[in-house]
């Protein structure tokens, strides 16, 4: 099974608002960016947005390491998160339908295509890959806002 490592971020002004996302996928030497733009749009529905994107351009069932400093996405696989919204029906502990369940619902299955590792990076620090793709994905964000 071919290994690859994914860095992913999203980045949004405003909560809704204009958003960005990008990610970059690096299997052995090769490397790949891939960015989008969503004119009102939130910081979480990005930062899945960039993870999804770079699942589904792999073409074959991959060991991918993501990493991400999104909260919000790590803990809802590691932590059990989205099991325990299907079992409420796509509700939260609190009730509440689940937010951005489409995004989910994809994102569950290219995850089960792939043996996925979900790894925590801390946010605008010393990683240069996250840092990197942050500044992709504030750019997206920039550009897609000027062309509008």
């Amino acid at each position: 099974m071919k290994k690859v490592t994914l860095y992913t971020d999203g980045a949004c002004s405003g909560n809704p608002g204009p958003g960005g996302w990008a990610c970059l996928l690096i299997f052995g030497q090769h490397e790949r960016v891939l960015t989008g733009y969503e004119p009102e749009t939130t910081n979480n529905r990005m930062e899945m947005a960039a993870v999804l994107e770079g699942l589904r351009v792999l073409k074959e069932r991959c060991h991918v390491k993501v990493h991400s400093d999104s909260s919000y996405v790590i803990n809802a696989f590691k932590e059990g998160w989205i099991t325990n919204w299907k079992k409420r029906g796509w509700k939260t502990a609190s009730k509440k339908p689940v937010k951005n369940r489409d995004l989910w619902e994809e994102l569950i299955g290219h995850v089960e295509r792939h043996d996925v590792e979900w790894v925590k990076v801390k946010g605008h620090a010393d990683d240069a890959l996250n840092n990197r793709v942050d500044g992709l994905a504030v750019l997206a964000r920039e550009e897609g806002a000027s062309r509008r």
